[in-house]
């Protein structure tokens, strides 16, 4: 298959200002004493400044980050080529140059190389790597605490006979001992339910609710009072 080349008229624009911009870039230099090779560099340079601060620009915007600099020589460039088309339309006498034109052109190399190295060299903001700690999770509501070892309930005392005289009565067991995170985590929870309910929460309840026995329920219930 044949595919048909159709001229783009923005393309032929493009490609002619270029090559007039070019070509009076190369007739200011030559007439500011830069002959052979060094003539048809000057307008390279230029244009190619002119090309990397347009790129520098849209990548910084890109980036939301200053675009001062970037703006600063991309100024210098198209100073430069649009003073050499200006200067060649029969204002300047080419036969003889001013001095400080000369001047001009010959430190124009060490001016191009500073603000290229800028612009390729220029320092970016890096991301701050230092993770934030994250909290740590607060235990769960409905989640059974443990339960410690010295609070379970012992075993039941053996029934004695009916015949045998009945012993005197034991006296009664102190209450488990309560660690004390495990009242603040009951507290949390007696007053959630007294913001959803708007009652005060039942030793049954508070069991069920903490996963612990009947005692150890008591003994939380009597301390949050």
């Amino acid at each position: 298959m044949t595919r048909s080349i159709r001229l783009d008229a923005v393309l032929v624009q493009a490609v002619i200002a270029g090559a007039l911009s070019f070509a009076h870039l190369h007739d200011i230099a030559q007439a500011a004493g830069q002959d052979g090779w060094k003539a048809w560099a000057y307008p390279i340079s230029v244009d190619l400044l002119l090309v990397a601060a347009w790129r520098r620009l849209r990548n910084l915007r890109t980036a939301h980050e200053p675009t001062r600099a970037a703006w600063t020589w991309f100024a210098v460039a198209l100073t430069a080529s649009l003073g050499a088309n200006i200067a060649t339309a029969g204002l300047l006498d080419l036969e003889y140059v001013p001095d400080w034109l000369c001047i001009l052109v010959a430190g124009w190399p060490a001016l191009a190389f500073l603000g290229g190295t800028l612009l390729v060299h220029a320092p970016t903001t890096e991301p701050d790597t230092d993770p934030t700690p994250e909290p740590e999770p607060l235990p769960s509501v409905d989640r059974p605490l443990p339960v410690p070892a010295d609070s379970a309930p012992g075993p039941e005392p053996e029934q004695l006979p009916a015949a045998e005289p009945v012993p005197a009565l034991a006296p009664a067991p102190q209450a488990p001992a309560v660690p004390a995170p495990l009242v603040e985590h009951a507290r949390k929870v007696a007053e959630d339910h007294c913001s959803r309910t708007g009652s005060a929460i039942d030793t049954d309840t508070l069991r069920t609710r903490l996963g612990v026995p009947a005692p150890m329920a008591a003994a939380i219930a009597a301390q949050l009072i």
